[in-house]
């Protein structure tokens, strides 16, 4: 198999597929064990973004209409909401440049 064929897009893509398909198995382990898997973790840090974003837009709608007491805790938030979504792409890019490396290993 060729990588050059394979947009990062498409590898993002079956990443999440395989992460949703081991999460829905691991649920049904996870119940019997404490052990977290990768996938796990991965879709508690996905969450963990997503939850950031949703203060950070909650934090700029009240900018916008003048409704925040504190601007320094909602420029705050929209910080972090900044910080973790570029930490997310960065391991997004990490694991694609994995997976590419992994795909070059001959058998």
């Amino acid at each position: 198999m060729t990588i050059n064929n394979v947009s990062n897009s498409q590898i993002a893509n079956d990443l999440l597929q395989n992460t949703i398909v081991n999460k829905s198995s691991s649920d049904i382990s996870a119940s019997n064990s404490n052990n977290k898997s990768f996938a796990d973790y991965l879709a508690n840090a996905i969450d963990e973004v997503n939850t950031d974003q949703v203060k950070a837009y909650g934090a700029m709608r009240d900018i916008a209409l003048n409704k925040t007491d504190n601007l320094q805790e909602a420029v705050q938030k929209i910080s972090e909401a900044e910080l973790s979504l570029k930490l997310a792409l960065e391991v997004q890019s990490k694991a694609i440049g994995a997976y590419k490396e992994i795909m070059r290993i001959q058998v």
